[in-house]
């Protein structure tokens, strides 16, 4: 089973920065989860929220900022000085560093509350750029998203995101609109549907897995993958398995 860092290592660091990337790469994990947005000049860079309220010391929406506004946020704000200023990076600073290492990102397109025009086709660009195109899953909660990419660049897999409402038959969905992947929340999600993806060929990466008897279970039902805060204890009580 895969271990992917929600937002870097998000449990221990501040989400969606260099540092949390960096820390989790250190724990052995198969790749990184992280979110793009484009700000008010047309860069892409890497936050959750569509405010940057919650996680910086800043106040509105990402798209009213141009970059050079939003490089003076500080990301680490919430964590009290513990990790002193940690900017926010753009998607370009992390293709940058992540193709010198071995593992995977899902890139989730954040166009659900605001459709930001070209984050699609900006996002497949830098991913061409640094030729990561072998080491990238696509997901979004909005499927027009990842349907738009299928057709962009069908060799990079998709991932359909869905909240706690998941699909009673999730597997014919996915093979039906072409996505190679089923990004369930793990609190609505039953063995039925992991069964339903697993006889379409369909390989879940189940969110967000932050208990040990959640992680338990995925890995009772065999699931692919796992999108945690905690990569290092994923990764370390699967390997411990084997």
């Amino acid at each position: 089973m895969k271990v992917y860092a929600h937002r870097g290592y998000s449990g221990r660091y501040p989400e969606n920065t260099m540092l949390a990337f960096k820390e989790a790469e250190k724990t052995g994990c198969y790749g990184i989860e992280l979110d793009v947005q484009l700000t008010k000049d047309g860069e892409v860079v890497i936050i959750h929220d569509e405010r940057v309220d919650r996680t910086t010391d800043g106040t509105g929406w990402v798209r009213d900022f141009t970059l050079e506004a939003l490089k003076k946020l500080n990301a680490a704000a919430v964590w009290n000085g513990k990790y002193g200023f940690e900017p926010i990076p753009t998607l370009e600073e992390y293709c940058r560093w992540v193709k010198d290492t071995d593992m995977v990102t899902n890139i989730e397109i954040k166009s659900g509350v605001y459709y930001y025009e070209e984050l699609e086709e900006k996002t497949l660009a830098l991913v061409k750029k640094y030729s990561l195109e072998k080491r990238i899953v696509f997901s979004s909660f909005l499927h027009s998203s990842i349907t738009l990419l299928r057709k962009l660049a069908p060799e990079i897999p998709c991932g359909a995101l869905v909240e706690y409402d998941d699909l009673g038959n999730p597997g014919y969905y996915c093979e039906k609109f072409d996505f190679q992947y089923y990004h369930p929340g793990v609190k609505a999600l039953t063995e039925e549907m992991v069964k339903s993806c697993k006889e379409h060929g369909i390989p879940l990466n189940v969110w967000t897995i932050n208990d040990m008897g959640a992680l338990e279970q995925m890995y009772e039902w065999g699931v692919e993958g796992v999108i945690s805060n905690y990569p290092g204890v994923c990764k370390g009580w699967i390997d411990s398995k084997k």
